[in-house]
């Protein structure tokens, strides 16, 4: 009698394994551990710890970048941009080639950020026409740069100024 049960349990067993195969795979479908979510989620580093989002126009790409930037990048990040857009309120936003770009409607880009290892990167495009001219320089003639370590002293008036200036001159056509 035993047997015979086992026998009865094992063939009620096969039958459902058999209808669980059968099912359509949106039926099968696993849900995703948490891990594997959160990993999703976060955007990977690429060289030197540079965000890698989305090329996408619009705030919510900028702030993805800016929340993906590493240690005390991303504060810089979050400060910086709130520079921007209380210099030039109606700042036009975008992501492209995994940085953040800030430009005027219709008139071009005027600034963009990067994340290097040991700095940001802050390119002003029209850099050569600003006063006093950013300290950094570039190949192209009229691109100026300012780089932000962690321990610098950032003169936050200073680069205000500079936003305001570049944003007045006609932007970079991307």
């Amino acid at each position: 009698m035993a047997a015979e049960s086992r026998r009865k349990s094992g063939k009620v067993a096969a039958k459902a394994t058999a209808k669980r195969a059968k099912a359509k795979p949106a039926q099968r479908v696993k849900a995703q551990p948490k891990s594997l979510a959160r990993k999703a989620a976060q955007p990977k580093l690429l060289a030197g710890g540079n965000p890698q989002i989305a090329k996408g126009e619009g705030d919510a790409p900028v702030q993805a970048y800016i929340a993906a930037m590493p240690g005390w990048k991303r504060d810089l990040g979050r400060r910086l941009d709130a520079l921007i857009v209380g210099a030039v309120p109606a700042v036009h936003k975008a992501v492209k080639w995994n940085s953040p770009f800030y430009g005027v409607e219709g008139e071009g880009w005027f600034l963009s950020l990067h994340c290097f290892t040991r700095y940001v990167k802050v390119a002003f495009f029209r850099g050569a026409s600003l006063r006093p001219v950013p300290p950094g320089t570039s190949k192209q003639q009229d691109v100026r740069y300012l780089d932000i370590h962690e321990d610098d002293e950032f003169d936050a008036a200073q680069f205000t100024r500079w936003v305001k200036q570049a944003s007045r001159l006609p932007g970079e056509r991307l």
